[in-house]
């Protein structure tokens, strides 16, 4: 079950991919996380579908990882007397905690915080984007507004505060019941939805308490101007572009991730790109040109992962979303300047440790001796991290004893990940470790490897230890 490739693929079930036979088939097509949506579905059926993937783990000896992506707060306005009313350009229009329905002058929006973040000029915007309101006066209760760009408003549109930060906690009522369940499942990763500044990470840490490894997803740009600080506290980062590209110009979303992928690639930690990757895949059997593009630009900038929504919940062709995406990641990464362009982007070396010193000599090593892979041995993750952060052009396989990091690392950048037992010293490391390799494929009796490990094992954080060792029979 060896992946051909080094960048992961995150996909979402939902109803188009909830049987154990279509979930084994996008494992077998190329799934290496699987995401369960919070936003929809009920707790019970999020609970059979990862035991459907914890069974399929079993039945192949891959560990495979599972994500909980929790809602967030969702700001909506209420609803209107005609189920909808239309809003011209120039026209006023109200919003305010009155819940009558609404009409063609006014609205519900039954958030009070919203209008404790508001002030004149502030920008408003409904349905995605697709209205745009100018304030003009507001108070505790109510908005004054102007209509910038009009239409149709329904029922229960969503409301974004693009460039205010709310009081509003990243979890909800209904997000901290979901972390309780998600939990007590056993989930591998916890997206955190709606975090505008980092004291949002570390909240909901306190609550994780170490259950499961914390993903920030980038969408509101009030996170962006404290981005060090938020990949700092957080295991892994999304760029959920969708959110982001409501609330910022459409313009400004790519140099944005770019930005998001070198700082998770400076910090070593894993950065997944996501959002309408392959999204005319709901519904037609091929992508346009213009997202295996966007698919590959992710790839060729060093994101860990590309992640499939809508494509592998609710389209008609899940399986062919994933072959796709799968053989696009391998093309890009059969071409010769890829390898060479994600070095290109160096990395800041103002706090290298000693650990890094030694991952790095390890990658010109193997590159150097041509050998056929990289060995880390890892407790934590944190030896097998630091080499997926130089992007070696060998492959890496990563062994440890605990099955949740093999479970949690499978988003990162190509780590092979093998559940094995303790071991007691290097030397039975290293024979443990080449006879891993022979058995997964990662090469022939007489090649060269590099292995990587810290010692004494089981100290977090710790890669002292280089060797080159052969595989034997």
């Amino acid at each position: 079950m060896r992946r051909q490739r080094s960048a992961k693929i995150v996909a979402t079930v939902g109803p188009a991919s909830n049987t154990a036979a279509t979930i084994e088939a996008l494992f077998r097509a190329g799934v290496d996380v699987f995401r369960l949506n919070f936003s929809h579905g009920k707790q019970d059926d999020h609970r059979a579908v990862c035991d459907i993937i914890r069974a399929l783990e079993k039945s192949v000896g891959r560990p495979i990882g599972v994500m909980a992506d929790l809602q967030g707060p969702k700001l909506r306005v209420g609803t209107f007397t005609d189920k909808k009313a239309r809003l011209l350009v120039g026209k006023g229009f109200r919003l305010d905690l009155d819940t009558h329905p609404g009409d063609a002058k006014r609205a519900p929006l039954p958030h009070p915080e919203v209008f404790a973040a508001l002030e004149p000029g502030t920008e408003l915007l409904l349905d995605d984007g697709n209205i745009r309101l100018k304030v003009e006066r507001c108070g505790s209760d109510y908005a004054e507004t102007k209509v910038v760009v009009g239409g149709d408003l329904s029922d229960r549109k969503g409301v974004n505060v693009p460039n205010a930060i709310l009081p509003l906690s990243a979890l909800t009522a209904k997000d901290r019941s979901d972390l309780a369940f998600a939990l007590d499942m056993g989930v591998d990763w916890i997206a955190l939805s709606f975090v505008q500044r980092p004291e949002d990470v570390a909240d909901a840490r306190k609550l994780i308490a170490g259950r499961a490894s914390v993903l920030v997803k980038l969408e509101k740009p009030a996170a962006i101007t404290r981005l060090s600080e938020i990949v700092e506290l957080s295991e892994a980062v999304m760029v959920a572009r969708g959110d982001l590209g409501v609330e910022m110009p459409p313009e400004d979303v790519p140099p944005v991730q770019r930005e998001i992928v070198h700082v998770c690639r400076n910090a070593g930690k894993p950065v997944v790109v996501a959002t309408q990757m392959l999204e005319s895949m709901v519904r037609n059997p091929v992508p346009t040109r213009a997202e295996a593009s966007d698919v590959a630009t992710a790839v060729y900038e060093g994101a860990d992962a590309v992640m499939l929504s809508a494509e592998t919940a609710a389209g008609a062709y899940p399986v062919e979303a994933v072959t796709m995406m799968d053989r696009i990641i391998r093309r890009v990464q059969a071409d010769p300047v890829y390898f060479p362009g994600l070095h290109t982007a160096a990395m800041a070396a103002s706090d290298r440790s000693a650990s890094d010193a030694i991952s790095a000599a390890a990658s010109q090593i193997a590159h150097t001796i041509g050998a056929a892979a990289i060995l880390s041995y890892t407790t934590s993750g944190a030896t097998a991290l630091r080499m997926a952060r130089e992007r070696p052009d060998v492959p890496i396989l990563a062994l440890t004893s605990n099955l949740r990091t093999a479970r949690r690392l499978a988003v990162a950048w190509g780590l092979h990940c093998v559940h094995t037992h303790d071991v007691r010293n290097f030397n039975e490391m290293v024979q443990h470790a080449t006879r891993a390799a022979r058995r997964e494929g990662f090469g022939e009796k007489g090649q060269r490897v590099v292995v990587t490990a810290g010692v004494p094992f089981g100290t977090p954080g710790a890669t002292n230890v280089l060797r080159i060792a052969w595989l034997e029979s």
